[in-house]
């Protein structure tokens, strides 16, 4: 963690930064200029309760340089804790606002995730909607586990093209694994994205912006892909709400008890 003055909750026991878009890429920016070697890490509901049902995934997240609250469940919870300010900083909407900064200021980025098909949509999208962006280079690794030798050649692969910043789309728990391993030995900033490549490459559809608000965002996911998704939304959803509200009664109890002793 290299925040240790930057506020944060515990949501059932997984770190959340009181961060903002423009926090985000400040430190993104200042950390890719020190060429320094961290990742950052976008956690919604499925992120925190992964973290719940696996404790050494919840490590990976807390020892993240910075976890932005994704999604609005977690905006409300982070309100509810006291950061009453709180908005939301979406993956996929934090990735175009730093493809916006890094555009600015010449700084290169990396794609690693996805396919080689969706890449090549992603990298033609985003080099249409900021022309002087500098995409130093992508690659889709395997779906299946990858070697020590393997992470190696990819590591070599993306040094060597300059990047400062690399994007990661490989999905939830992969992603943050895959930044955690590298942490240390690659010199760059890595940002997890989960379905921002899906989403910006066109290939998946995002879910209406008064839904997002809403918080609806999982309903409309839910509908168009159950059979993947069904599990994530109908096991996870109920339980986070049930966990985080004993946390929030917990949290009254010693309160009002502190109160009293007072």
């Amino acid at each position: 963690m290299l925040n240790p003055d930057l506020e944060h909750k515990l949501i059932i026991g997984t770190r959340i930064d009181a961060t903002t878009y423009e926090d985000a890429c400040d430190r993104i920016q200042t950390w890719a200029t020190n060429q320094t070697s961290c990742y950052i890490v976008a956690a919604n509901v499925h992120v925190v309760m992964t973290g719940y049902w696996q404790r050494n995934y919840q490590k990976i997240i807390n020892n993240a340089a910075l976890v932005t609250p994704d999604g609005m469940p977690l905006v409300w919870a982070m309100r509810l804790l006291g950061v009453k300010r709180q908005s939301r900083v979406y993956g996929p909407d934090l990735m175009l606002a730093w493809c916006d900064r890094a555009a600015k200021y010449g700084i290169p980025i990396f794609l690693y995730g996805g396919t080689e098909a969706m890449l090549a949509k992603l990298q033609n999208n985003l080099e249409r909607r900021f022309p002087r962006l500098t995409i130093a280079g992508s690659y889709a690794p395997p779906f299946r586990p990858l070697t020590p030798e393997e992470e190696a050649l990819d590591r070599e692969r993306i040094q060597a093209t300059g990047a400062k910043v690399v994007f990661v789309g490989l999905g939830c728990p992969k992603q943050e694994e895959w930044m955690s391993r590298q942490q240390g030995k690659l010199k760059a900033v890595m940002v997890g994205i989960g379905a921002a490549f899906s989403f910006h490459s066109g290939e998946v559809a995002q879910a209406p912006r008064w839904m997002m608000r809403l918080g609806w965002e999982w309903l409309y996911r839910l509908a168009r892909e159950p059979k993947r998704l069904w599990r994530r939304y109908l096991i996870n959803n109920p339980t986070f709400s049930i966990l985080f509200g004993l946390q929030l009664l917990d949290r009254w109890i010693g309160i009002r008890s502190h109160r009293q002793q007072i």
